[in-house]
């Protein structure tokens, strides 16, 4: 399977989806770490979180996939939202426990 074919299948099937470095238990970079931390703020705890430091090719894929070049990326319902900064201003905003309400409801 292609990357972005598995890409694909993995926020088709999720409804939400963090492509971060390291895991959320031990993010390896300080974006995924407050990306999975805004996650947890929102009282979200079950959603695929997909290590991109394990695999070169996904890695890549995942930059052509939505036009994208860095990590950590959060997808909700198959439609990427953003990274790091992104998710942070919306949460401020109440916009992304509302995105996240709708996609866990």
């Amino acid at each position: 399977m292609d990357a972005h074919t598995l890409i694909h299948q993995q926020v088709s099937e999720n409804p939400i989806v963090l492509y971060m470095k390291g895991t959320p238990q031990f993010p390896q970079c300080g974006f995924s770490a407050n990306a999975a931390n805004i996650l947890k703020a929102c009282g979200i705890t079950n959603f695929l979180s997909v290590n991109v430091l394990e695999s070169a090719e996904l890695r890549d894929g995942l930059k052509t996939y939505a036009n994208w070049p860095t990590f950590p990326q959060l997808y909700v319902k198959g439609q990427l939202v953003g990274g790091s900064d992104i998710m942070r201003d919306l949460y401020q905003s109440g916009e992304l426990q509302r995105l996240l309400a709708d996609a866990t409801a």
